[in-house]
């Protein structure tokens, strides 16, 4: 018989769950409701939210849609968006995370106070295309500069003034690696300012999720394919237990994958649920009793 054990700390970040709130408390009026991207990256909730009637879209639909309400997700939209629903007569439900509008503020506040004559990059250390990302671009009429990795900081001109923020779900140890390279790689007649924007609620995964998973032989993963945030966590697990599988359903999980384990751990991304998770333990304890 297996020990199974769900990760207290794993499941939906506070901007998710305040969504995904925001979601139901408008579906429950009976009105419809669109939300302008996948509302999280978890394919399981964006489906449960289909069937309670939100209408997902993208921004080509978006940009069609008139008189209409339509939920802004908790990655954040760029200005344009705004404009085109203020155009349109669309009624934002804005669940932009807190932590998000603040450095869209900043970038914005940065971008705006600096001379057109002045040559300072605003750099974004992030997933280029993500949700979020194009949202803080968006403050810089498209002119911030995106770095996905430490290898990247190579294409910054030294010469000139830097300002660099983070996406705030990336990684804090990578982030701290691109500013020590900066400081030491920038003329001197240059200015290098940054600001760590990574989220705590996330950042603070790290070191818990790491402990979890070391303390389990056999760790299932539970994270849509499409969640940055997720893909960084399972890469953590996997350092400290190589024994660690990553899955979107628990269908998944077969008879084999079980038979060497006593003790297995479930956790997940800021973008799974709870629901999910307890799923997969229903289906690890099914497994047992078939046996």
């Amino acid at each position: 018989m297996h020990h199974v054990e769900i990760d207290e700390g794993s499941g939906f970040c506070f901007g998710v769950t305040t969504a995904i709130r925001k979601a139901e408390e408008e579906l429950a009026k009976g009105e419809p409701l669109y939300c302008l991207g996948d509302i999280v990256h978890n394919g399981q909730e964006c489906e449960r939210l289909k069937q309670l009637g939100l209408i997902t879209i993208n921004h080509d639909e978006f940009a069609r849609l008139k008189n209409a309400k339509v939920l802004l997700r908790a990655h954040g939209e760029p200005p344009q968006t705004y404009e085109t629903a203020r155009l349109n007569n669309i009624e934002i439900i804005d669940a932009t995370c807190p932590v998000v509008l603040r450095l869209q503020k900043r970038i914005k506040q940065e971008f705006d106070s600096t001379p057109a004559d002045t040559e300072k990059q605003i750099v974004i250390y992030g997933k280029n295309g993500h949700a979020e990302v194009l949202g803080l671009v968006g403050q810089t009429n498209g002119k911030a500069i995106v770095i996905e990795k430490l290898e990247e900081v190579t294409r910054l001109d030294f010469t000139k003034d830097i300002r660099l923020y983070s996406q705030t779900t990336k990684s804090l140890d990578e982030f701290r690696q691109i500013v020590s390279y900066i400081e030491a790689h920038i003329a001197p007649q240059a200015s290098f300012q940054y600001f760590d924007t990574i989220c705590r609620q996330v950042a603070n995964r790290m070191p818990n999720i790491r402990e979890f998973a070391a303390s389990h032989d056999l760790v299932f993963f539970v994270c849509g394919h499409k969640s940055s945030n997720g893909k960084i966590l399972f890469q953590e697990c996997r350092k400290v237990n190589p024994n660690t599988w990553q899955i979107d359903r628990p269908e998944e999980i077969n008879k084999e994958l079980l038979r060497q384990a006593r003790s297995i751990g479930i956790c997940g991304a800021t973008s799974t649920p709870k629901w999910l998770m307890e799923e997969v333990a229903v289906r690890i304890r099914e497994l047992n009793a078939s046996r």
